[in-house]
Protein backbone atom coordinates (compact mmCIF):
# COMPACT_ATOMS: atom_id res chain seq x y z
CA UNK A 1 0.00 0.00 0.00
CA UNK A 2 1.59 3.41 -0.65
CA UNK A 3 1.34 5.74 2.07
CA UNK A 4 3.32 8.93 0.18
CA UNK A 5 1.75 11.50 1.32
CA UNK A 6 0.48 13.73 -0.98
CA UNK A 7 3.17 16.76 -0.94
CA UNK A 8 5.90 14.79 -0.18
CA UNK A 9 7.67 15.91 -3.26
CA UNK A 10 10.37 17.97 -3.94
CA UNK A 11 9.05 21.46 -5.25
CA UNK A 12 7.48 21.24 -1.03
CA UNK A 13 11.04 20.35 0.33
CA UNK A 14 11.68 23.75 1.60
CA UNK A 15 10.27 27.06 1.47
CA UNK A 16 11.89 28.84 -1.50
CA UNK A 17 11.39 26.17 -3.59
CA UNK A 18 7.30 26.88 -3.98
CA UNK A 19 7.50 30.06 -3.17
CA UNK A 20 10.20 31.25 -5.73
CA UNK A 21 8.23 29.20 -8.39
CA UNK A 22 5.16 31.10 -7.38
CA UNK A 23 6.78 34.30 -7.25
CA UNK A 24 7.97 33.32 -10.52
CA UNK A 25 4.90 32.97 -12.50
CA UNK A 26 3.36 35.41 -10.69
CA UNK A 27 5.60 38.47 -12.18
CA UNK A 28 4.67 37.08 -15.55
CA UNK A 29 0.82 36.68 -15.12
CA UNK A 30 0.62 40.07 -12.78
CA UNK A 31 2.07 42.23 -15.40
CA UNK A 32 0.17 40.94 -18.21
CA UNK A 33 -2.83 41.31 -16.59
CA UNK A 34 -2.13 44.85 -15.52
CA UNK A 35 -0.72 46.19 -18.68
CA UNK A 36 -3.96 44.84 -20.58
CA UNK A 37 -6.12 46.51 -17.80
CA UNK A 38 -3.91 49.57 -17.91
CA UNK A 39 -4.62 49.72 -21.80
CA UNK A 40 -7.90 49.38 -21.44
CA UNK A 41 -7.78 45.95 -23.38
CA UNK A 42 -9.29 43.57 -19.89
CA UNK A 43 -12.30 44.80 -17.76
CA UNK A 44 -12.71 42.52 -14.82
CA UNK A 45 -14.89 43.29 -11.39
CA UNK A 46 -12.29 43.07 -8.61
CA UNK A 47 -12.09 43.79 -4.90
CA UNK A 48 -9.37 46.05 -5.57
CA UNK A 49 -9.33 49.59 -7.53
CA UNK A 50 -6.75 49.00 -10.53
CA UNK A 51 -4.59 51.02 -9.24
CA UNK A 52 -4.63 49.61 -5.81
CA UNK A 53 -4.66 45.95 -7.15
CA UNK A 54 -1.15 46.25 -9.03
CA UNK A 55 0.29 47.80 -6.07
CA UNK A 56 -1.05 45.41 -4.01
CA UNK A 57 -0.07 42.59 -5.87
CA UNK A 58 3.33 43.20 -6.68
CA UNK A 59 3.79 44.02 -3.15
CA UNK A 60 2.11 41.55 -1.08
CA UNK A 61 1.58 39.13 -4.06
CA UNK A 62 5.30 39.15 -5.31
CA UNK A 63 7.35 40.44 -3.33
CA UNK A 64 5.64 38.58 -0.25
CA UNK A 65 6.18 35.50 -2.22
CA UNK A 66 10.08 36.01 -2.42
CA UNK A 67 10.17 37.25 1.18
CA UNK A 68 8.48 34.36 2.31
CA UNK A 69 10.76 31.76 0.42
CA UNK A 70 14.01 33.74 1.73
CA UNK A 71 12.95 34.02 5.03
CA UNK A 72 11.40 30.12 5.29
CA UNK A 73 15.12 28.90 4.21
CA UNK A 74 17.28 31.20 5.91
CA UNK A 75 15.97 30.67 9.16
CA UNK A 76 16.19 26.95 9.04
CA UNK A 77 20.32 27.95 8.25
CA UNK A 78 20.31 30.57 10.88
CA UNK A 79 18.12 28.81 13.56
CA UNK A 80 19.31 25.24 13.00
CA UNK A 81 15.31 24.21 13.90
CA UNK A 82 13.46 22.58 10.47
CA UNK A 83 10.71 25.14 8.80
CA UNK A 84 7.65 24.38 6.85
CA UNK A 85 7.63 21.29 4.37
CA UNK A 86 5.02 18.83 2.86
CA UNK A 87 1.41 19.52 3.63
CA UNK A 88 1.97 22.10 5.66
CA UNK A 89 3.98 24.38 3.40
CA UNK A 90 1.43 23.26 0.54
CA UNK A 91 -1.14 24.76 2.94
CA UNK A 92 0.67 28.36 3.61
CA UNK A 93 1.53 28.58 -0.55
CA UNK A 94 -2.05 28.02 -1.17
CA UNK A 95 -3.38 30.38 1.51
CA UNK A 96 -0.72 32.50 -0.62
CA UNK A 97 -2.50 31.75 -3.47
CA UNK A 98 -6.12 32.03 -2.86
CA UNK A 99 -4.96 35.68 -1.67
CA UNK A 100 -4.27 35.86 -5.20
CA UNK A 101 -7.50 34.93 -6.66
CA UNK A 102 -10.40 35.13 -4.37
CA UNK A 103 -10.28 39.52 -5.41
CA UNK A 104 -11.62 38.50 -9.25
CA UNK A 105 -14.64 37.08 -7.13
CA UNK A 106 -15.85 40.66 -6.10
CA UNK A 107 -19.61 40.40 -6.05
CA UNK A 108 -19.68 36.43 -5.78
CA UNK A 109 -18.19 36.53 -2.18
CA UNK A 110 -18.08 39.13 1.02
CA UNK A 111 -15.58 41.44 0.75
CA UNK A 112 -15.14 40.71 4.31
CA UNK A 113 -14.08 36.99 3.53
CA UNK A 114 -12.05 38.13 0.61
CA UNK A 115 -10.03 40.92 2.77
CA UNK A 116 -9.94 37.83 5.93
CA UNK A 117 -7.73 35.36 3.49
CA UNK A 118 -5.76 37.87 2.20
CA UNK A 119 -4.76 39.63 5.03
CA UNK A 120 -4.42 36.36 7.16
CA UNK A 121 -1.03 35.04 5.24
CA UNK A 122 1.56 37.30 6.82
CA UNK A 123 0.63 36.92 10.32
CA UNK A 124 0.01 32.80 9.43
CA UNK A 125 3.93 33.11 7.86
CA UNK A 126 4.97 35.45 10.98
CA UNK A 127 3.92 32.75 13.11
CA UNK A 128 5.57 30.25 11.23
CA UNK A 129 8.55 31.92 11.27
CA UNK A 130 8.77 33.00 15.12
CA UNK A 131 8.53 29.04 16.25
CA UNK A 132 11.93 28.20 15.14
CA UNK A 133 13.69 31.33 16.21
CA UNK A 134 11.87 30.83 19.90
CA UNK A 135 13.40 27.54 19.89
CA UNK A 136 16.95 28.02 19.16
CA UNK A 137 16.46 31.44 21.02
CA UNK A 138 18.14 33.26 18.01
CA UNK A 139 16.29 36.19 19.30
CA UNK A 140 17.90 39.19 16.76
CA UNK A 141 16.05 37.74 14.18
CA UNK A 142 12.91 38.68 15.78
CA UNK A 143 13.07 42.05 13.22
CA UNK A 144 12.27 39.70 10.69
CA UNK A 145 8.92 39.24 13.10
CA UNK A 146 8.61 42.64 13.64
CA UNK A 147 8.79 43.39 9.52
CA UNK A 148 6.47 41.19 8.72
CA UNK A 149 3.77 42.21 11.02
CA UNK A 150 4.81 46.24 9.66
CA UNK A 151 3.58 44.91 6.62
CA UNK A 152 0.53 43.25 8.23
CA UNK A 153 -0.65 46.45 9.28
CA UNK A 154 -0.08 48.00 6.15
CA UNK A 155 -1.95 45.47 4.35
CA UNK A 156 -4.59 46.00 7.41
CA UNK A 157 -4.98 50.14 6.58
CA UNK A 158 -5.75 49.11 2.64
CA UNK A 159 -8.38 46.66 3.45
CA UNK A 160 -9.79 49.02 6.21
CA UNK A 161 -10.36 51.38 3.49
CA UNK A 162 -11.86 49.15 0.86
CA UNK A 163 -14.28 47.89 3.49
CA UNK A 164 -15.28 51.19 4.62
CA UNK A 165 -14.06 51.09 8.11
CA UNK A 166 -11.49 53.94 7.17
CA UNK A 167 -10.83 57.17 4.85
CA UNK A 168 -8.05 57.92 3.13
CA UNK A 169 -5.64 54.77 4.57
CA UNK A 170 -4.84 52.40 1.44
CA UNK A 171 -2.18 55.09 0.39
CA UNK A 172 -0.70 55.13 3.44
CA UNK A 173 -0.68 51.26 3.87
CA UNK A 174 1.16 51.38 0.16
CA UNK A 175 3.84 53.17 1.81
CA UNK A 176 4.08 51.71 4.51
CA UNK A 177 4.23 48.52 2.77
CA UNK A 178 7.19 49.94 0.08
CA UNK A 179 8.94 51.31 3.32
CA UNK A 180 9.00 47.68 4.58
CA UNK A 181 10.16 45.85 2.08
CA UNK A 182 13.27 48.16 1.30
CA UNK A 183 13.86 48.21 4.78
CA UNK A 184 13.92 44.81 4.76
CA UNK A 185 16.52 44.23 1.94
CA UNK A 186 18.86 46.36 3.56
CA UNK A 187 18.89 44.62 6.90
CA UNK A 188 19.33 41.48 4.58
CA UNK A 189 22.08 42.49 2.74
CA UNK A 190 24.18 43.40 5.73
CA UNK A 191 23.91 39.50 6.41
CA UNK A 192 24.13 38.50 2.86
CA UNK A 193 26.55 40.26 0.78
CA UNK A 194 29.66 40.26 2.39
CA UNK A 195 28.88 36.54 2.67
CA UNK A 196 28.11 36.08 -0.54
CA UNK A 197 31.02 38.22 -2.01
CA UNK A 198 33.33 35.95 -0.31
CA UNK A 199 32.14 32.95 -1.36
CA UNK A 200 31.65 33.98 -4.70
CA UNK A 201 35.20 35.93 -4.96
CA UNK A 202 38.05 33.46 -3.81
CA UNK A 203 40.45 35.24 -1.58
CA UNK A 204 38.01 37.68 -0.44
CA UNK A 205 37.82 39.01 2.99
CA UNK A 206 35.25 42.39 3.15
CA UNK A 207 35.63 44.32 6.81
CA UNK A 208 32.18 45.15 8.55
CA UNK A 209 31.09 47.87 9.38
CA UNK A 210 27.87 47.65 11.86
CA UNK A 211 28.32 51.62 11.92
CA UNK A 212 27.57 51.91 8.65
CA UNK A 213 24.65 49.33 8.41
CA UNK A 214 22.86 50.89 11.39
CA UNK A 215 23.49 54.56 9.08
CA UNK A 216 22.12 53.42 5.78
CA UNK A 217 19.06 51.64 7.69
CA UNK A 218 18.58 54.52 10.07
CA UNK A 219 18.44 56.73 7.25
CA UNK A 220 15.90 55.19 5.18
CA UNK A 221 13.72 54.60 8.10
CA UNK A 222 13.68 58.42 8.50
CA UNK A 223 12.82 58.84 4.79
CA UNK A 224 10.32 57.09 4.99
CA UNK A 225 9.06 58.15 7.97
CA UNK A 226 9.05 62.11 6.83
CA UNK A 227 6.92 60.74 3.64
CA UNK A 228 4.03 59.01 5.65
CA UNK A 229 3.75 62.02 7.61
CA UNK A 230 3.60 64.00 4.67
CA UNK A 231 6.82 65.92 4.91
CA UNK A 232 8.08 67.17 1.63
CA UNK A 233 10.41 70.04 0.99
CA UNK A 234 13.86 70.71 2.36
CA UNK A 235 13.48 68.70 5.47
CA UNK A 236 13.20 65.38 3.40
CA UNK A 237 15.43 66.50 0.50
CA UNK A 238 18.78 66.64 3.35
CA UNK A 239 17.26 63.60 4.68
CA UNK A 240 17.38 61.53 1.26
CA UNK A 241 20.72 63.04 0.67
CA UNK A 242 22.19 61.43 3.78
CA UNK A 243 20.54 58.53 2.80
CA UNK A 244 22.39 58.43 -0.42
CA UNK A 245 25.83 59.05 1.09
CA UNK A 246 25.73 56.74 3.78
CA UNK A 247 24.37 53.62 1.36
CA UNK A 248 27.33 54.71 -1.23
CA UNK A 249 29.48 54.39 1.41
CA UNK A 250 28.26 50.44 2.53
CA UNK A 251 27.84 49.48 -0.94
CA UNK A 252 31.19 50.86 -1.57
CA UNK A 253 33.10 49.06 1.66
CA UNK A 254 31.73 45.55 -0.45
CA UNK A 255 32.92 46.34 -3.65
CA UNK A 256 35.01 44.39 -5.40
CA UNK A 257 36.07 45.13 -8.98
CA UNK A 258 35.99 41.83 -9.37
CA UNK A 259 32.12 41.34 -8.89
CA UNK A 260 31.87 42.68 -12.98
CA UNK A 261 32.91 39.05 -13.42
CA UNK A 262 30.33 37.18 -11.48
CA UNK A 263 26.43 38.31 -12.76
CA UNK A 264 25.37 36.53 -9.27
CA UNK A 265 27.07 39.34 -8.02
CA UNK A 266 26.78 42.07 -9.78
CA UNK A 267 23.19 41.47 -10.05
CA UNK A 268 22.66 42.33 -5.90
CA UNK A 269 24.84 45.53 -6.92
CA UNK A 270 23.05 46.65 -9.05
CA UNK A 271 19.43 46.47 -7.35
CA UNK A 272 20.95 47.68 -4.19
CA UNK A 273 21.99 50.83 -6.68
CA UNK A 274 18.37 51.37 -7.85
CA UNK A 275 17.47 51.87 -3.83
CA UNK A 276 20.11 54.44 -3.87
CA UNK A 277 18.81 56.06 -7.22
CA UNK A 278 15.35 55.64 -5.51
CA UNK A 279 16.95 58.44 -2.82
CA UNK A 280 18.45 60.50 -4.98
CA UNK A 281 14.87 60.75 -7.04
CA UNK A 282 13.45 61.21 -3.70
CA UNK A 283 15.28 64.62 -3.45
CA UNK A 284 14.17 65.74 -6.43
CA UNK A 285 11.00 64.99 -6.20
CA UNK A 286 10.79 66.56 -2.46
CA UNK A 287 10.83 69.48 -4.13
CA UNK A 288 8.44 68.16 -7.14
CA UNK A 289 11.02 68.55 -9.77
CA UNK A 290 10.65 64.63 -11.07
CA UNK A 291 7.26 62.65 -10.68
CA UNK A 292 7.29 61.07 -6.79
CA UNK A 293 6.38 57.82 -8.86
CA UNK A 294 9.58 57.38 -11.24
CA UNK A 295 11.32 57.02 -6.84
CA UNK A 296 8.55 54.61 -5.93
CA UNK A 297 9.40 52.59 -9.42
CA UNK A 298 13.13 53.18 -8.81
CA UNK A 299 12.86 51.48 -5.45
CA UNK A 300 10.02 49.05 -6.84
CA UNK A 301 10.67 47.65 -10.13
CA UNK A 302 14.15 48.57 -9.40
CA UNK A 303 15.49 47.82 -6.08
CA UNK A 304 12.81 45.25 -5.49
CA UNK A 305 12.28 43.69 -8.36
CA UNK A 306 16.23 43.35 -9.34
CA UNK A 307 17.40 42.19 -5.85
CA UNK A 308 14.48 39.09 -5.46
CA UNK A 309 15.35 38.22 -9.01
CA UNK A 310 18.95 38.03 -8.08
CA UNK A 311 18.48 36.40 -4.82
CA UNK A 312 15.81 33.84 -5.75
CA UNK A 313 18.73 32.83 -8.25
CA UNK A 314 21.86 32.61 -5.71
CA UNK A 315 19.75 30.81 -3.32
CA UNK A 316 18.00 28.45 -5.26
CA UNK A 317 21.31 27.36 -6.65
CA UNK A 318 22.91 26.95 -3.42
CA UNK A 319 20.16 25.14 -1.53
CA UNK A 320 20.05 22.71 -4.46
CA UNK A 321 23.62 21.94 -4.12
CA UNK A 322 24.29 23.16 -7.16
CA UNK A 323 27.65 25.25 -8.61
CA UNK A 324 27.03 28.99 -7.63
CA UNK A 325 26.73 30.53 -11.62
CA UNK A 326 24.49 32.13 -13.53
CA UNK A 327 23.79 29.68 -16.93
CA UNK A 328 24.37 32.38 -19.97
CA UNK A 329 19.77 32.58 -19.80
CA UNK A 330 20.14 34.16 -16.38
CA UNK A 331 22.87 36.30 -16.95
CA UNK A 332 20.61 37.96 -19.98
CA UNK A 333 17.94 37.81 -17.72
CA UNK A 334 19.87 40.02 -15.16
CA UNK A 335 20.96 42.26 -18.02
CA UNK A 336 16.44 42.71 -19.34
CA UNK A 337 15.26 43.12 -15.81
CA UNK A 338 17.62 46.20 -15.24
CA UNK A 339 16.63 47.48 -18.96
CA UNK A 340 13.10 47.29 -18.14
CA UNK A 341 13.83 49.67 -15.13
CA UNK A 342 15.67 52.07 -17.09
CA UNK A 343 12.94 51.98 -19.06
CA UNK A 344 10.57 52.90 -16.64
CA UNK A 345 12.82 55.21 -14.00
CA UNK A 346 15.15 56.90 -15.98
CA UNK A 347 14.61 57.41 -19.29
CA UNK A 348 11.07 58.73 -18.86
CA UNK A 349 13.17 62.17 -17.40
CA UNK A 350 14.60 62.77 -20.81
CA UNK A 351 12.23 61.38 -23.13
CA UNK A 352 9.23 62.11 -21.63
CA UNK A 353 7.37 62.47 -25.11
CA UNK A 354 7.92 58.84 -25.64
CA UNK A 355 6.45 57.73 -22.28
CA UNK A 356 3.93 54.91 -23.57
CA UNK A 357 6.39 53.68 -25.67
CA UNK A 358 8.87 53.28 -22.94
CA UNK A 359 6.03 51.29 -20.31
CA UNK A 360 5.26 49.20 -23.43
CA UNK A 361 9.37 48.18 -23.69
CA UNK A 362 10.06 47.76 -19.61
CA UNK A 363 6.77 45.59 -19.80
CA UNK A 364 8.07 43.45 -22.27
CA UNK A 365 12.04 43.06 -20.94
CA UNK A 366 10.23 42.42 -17.49
CA UNK A 367 8.37 39.74 -19.05
CA UNK A 368 11.50 38.14 -20.66
CA UNK A 369 13.66 38.54 -17.83
CA UNK A 370 11.08 36.48 -15.56
CA UNK A 371 10.28 34.02 -18.68
CA UNK A 372 14.10 33.30 -18.53
CA UNK A 373 14.18 32.96 -14.97
CA UNK A 374 11.12 30.55 -14.79
CA UNK A 375 12.33 28.78 -17.97
CA UNK A 376 15.97 28.57 -16.12
CA UNK A 377 14.83 27.11 -12.61
CA UNK A 378 10.92 25.80 -12.75
CA UNK A 379 13.28 22.34 -13.02
CA UNK A 380 15.71 23.25 -10.66
CA UNK A 381 12.96 24.09 -7.75
CA UNK A 382 10.93 20.90 -8.75
CA UNK A 383 13.96 18.00 -8.74
CA UNK A 384 15.77 16.93 -6.34
CA UNK A 385 18.62 18.39 -4.51
CA UNK A 386 21.59 16.47 -6.99
CA UNK A 387 23.73 16.04 -4.11
CA UNK A 388 21.14 14.02 -2.46
CA UNK A 389 20.74 15.89 0.69
CA UNK A 390 17.12 16.84 1.85
CA UNK A 391 15.22 20.43 1.32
Amino acid sequence: MNTQKIFDTPLFGLGFRVFFALAGLSALVLIVLWNAIFKGALTVDNYFAPNYWHAHEMLLGYSVAVIAGFLLTAVKNWTGQPTLTGDKLAGLALLWLYGRILPFYAGLLPDALIAAIDFSFLPVLAYQISKPIMQAKHFKSLIFIGLLLLLTLGNGLLHAEILGLSQNTASTGIQLIVATIILLILIIAGRVFPFFIERGLHGTLLIRSPLLDALSIGSAVAVFALQLWGVSGTFLALTAIFAVIVNIARLSAWYVHRIWYVPLLWILYAGYGWIVIGFILTVFSAYAWVSATLALHAFTAGGIGVLTLGMMARVSLGHTGRALRASNAMAIAFVLINFAVLLRVLLPLALSGWYTLLIYGSTLSWLAAFSLFMFVYAPILTSPRIDGQEG
